[in-house]
């Protein structure tokens, strides 16, 4: 449907397919997508239903509406994502941001007495680079280094350090988690692969189509991920220093007998929104 029609009749167009396709908030997402393809504000689209779309903003709009009823997450037909109030770049060999995710970086800055310390940061499978730079934009001081085994992944990561003003302060490189990793740092965070890999195919379709398989895929047992960076990240770690890992529900008990092999010692475990425990905590 890409002929001239006003923005209240696309919207009421594009919220029945969302909604046939099974989108929970099918309105509200509709609204979204309206204000990317034709640059109109939510008050004007709210408050102008019957101005008429351009043919291009129309044929936009149609086909953004068609890729998330085909379960495309919206950030990736934007291209962006929000996490911790700051805007991410996302690409096709990155994770996308989940608030989740923001339950590392609280916990990790709840520990972290002085701001304006001059800290180094590492963080292991950096994706977009949402958690090292979160961390980064709290602590004005810090410096980092970002690794992923994708190209692409750093790319990605550091064009967002770049938008973000970042730059200066953030490195990203490409590397087998801390393998080639030589410095002492203070705080090294993670988010890890953890998913099981006969459980992927189960996962919502926007997590299971379009996430990277590499970046969801923990193995048979979900554990691989932190069998190979634990031992890596304890080396990399000060004494006093500050790890802390993403896992998956219900993997708490195991990932810290991981960390205590690697002769790290329990400190916290944070749990998200849901509740569910999200953010593990250690030290040397």
């Amino acid at each position: 449907m890409n002929d001239a029609r006003s923005v209240g009749a696309a919207l009421n167009w594009a919220t029945a397919l969302l909604s046939e396709a099974g989108i929970e908030r099918p309105q509200a997402e509709a609204r979204i997508l309206m204000e990317a393809a034709s640059g109109r504000s939510r008050s004007q689209i709210i408050a102008f239903p019957e101005q008429a779309l351009t043919a291009l903003q129309g044929i936009g709009f149609d086909a953004m509406v068609v890729r998330r009823c085909a379960r495309e997450p919206i950030s990736r037909i934007l291209g962006h994502r929000e996490f911790w109030s700051l805007n991410f770049a996302v690409g096709p060999a990155t994770l996308d941001p989940r608030p989740d995710s923001e339950t590392l970086v609280a916990a990790v800055l709840a520990r972290i007495a002085d701001r304006n310390a001059d800290l180094l940061l590492l963080d292991l499978g950096t994706g977009t680079g949402c958690l090292l730079l979160a961390l980064l934009s709290e602590l004005p001081q810090a410096r980092g280094i970002g690794v992923d085994i994708s190209d692409s992944a750093v790319a990605t990561a550091s064009a967002n350090a770049a938008a973000l003003g970042l730059s200066a302060r953030a490195e990203f490189r490409v590397g087998d988690w801390a393998r080639d990793i030589s410095a002492q740092c203070d705080v090294v965070v993670s988010n890890p692969p953890y998913i099981e890999s006969m459980a992927i195919a189960g996962l919502a379709p926007e997590v299971a189509r379009f996430d990277p398989l590499a970046a969801l895929d923990g193995g048979a047992d979900g554990l691989e991920a932190y069998r190979a960076l634990l031992p890596q990240a304890a080396e990399r770690l000060k004494p006093g220093g500050l790890l802390a890992l993403e896992i998956g529900a219900g993997q708490t008990g195991a990932v810290q007998a991981l960390a205590r092999q690697a002769h790290l010692q329990p400190l916290e475990v944070a749990r998200d929104l849901a509740g569910i425990e999200r953010c593990l905590l250690f030290t040397r």
